[in-house]
């Protein structure tokens, strides 16, 4: 007879597995990828390394959740930001503002999302976070093209550069703690746009 677990246990399993990934949240945020080990989460969530293992086959997969949960809130967040504001122009430096500003209210988190050395599996999720950013972008540049308030352009070649741009550009503020480059991707994404107040910015 095959084992199946009560609603009770399932709830039970639920409610561990939730746990077990705001712990790791805790710890990436903390540490990094490089401290993010079963053995750690564990810790922090209260529970033994076997437990975490019943849930996630390894550290890998276990961030690779974990990049997906994050992404998702990311999104949300810009793709909220940007519908808030006027221009085409203005949306899409919404985009890029909130996105940086987030990342520097958690540096380290962001450093691990964006850049730091990870396992194949992570890295997956990695491009999946790039062309999510680049799709919200893309949107609206071709909006932006279709009303004649920004020149012809492809729109998904666009939004790729700009958001390279602002993966590449935000290593260095989120190493240093210094968030002077975030006023400088403004001057980027408008030029990058050929926006009509580029050289305003």
């Amino acid at each position: 007879m095959v084992y199946r677990r009560t609603p009770a246990i399932q709830a039970r399993m639920d409610v561990q597995r939730t746990s077990i990934l705001d712990a790791a949240v805790e710890q990436l945020a903390e540490h990094g990828y490089a401290g993010c080990s079963m053995a750690a989460v564990a810790t922090r969530a209260g529970v033994a390394t076997g437990s975490v293992y019943r849930h996630f086959p390894g550290k890998a997969e276990l961030v690779a959740e974990l990049f997906t949960l994050l992404v998702t809130r990311e999104v949300d967040a810009v793709e909220r930001a940007a519908q808030a504001h006027g221009t085409v122009a203005d949306r899409v430096v919404e985009v890029t503002d909130t996105f940086a500003n987030r990342a520097l209210k958690a540096p380290r988190l962001a450093y691990a999302l964006l850049a730091e050395p990870v396992d194949a599996p992570v890295e997956e999720q990695r491009l999946v976070f790039r062309k999510a950013f680049r799709d919200i972008v893309a949107a609206h540049v071709a909006e932006g093209v279709a009303e004649g308030t920004i020149p012809p352009q492809d729109p998904h070649i666009t939004a790729a550069a700009i958001v390279g741009a602002v993966a590449e550009v935000m290593i260095g503020p989120l190493t240093s703690g210094d968030p002077a480059a975030v006023e400088e991707l403004r001057t980027f994404t408008l030029r990058a746009l050929g926006a009509a107040h580029a050289n305003d910015s």
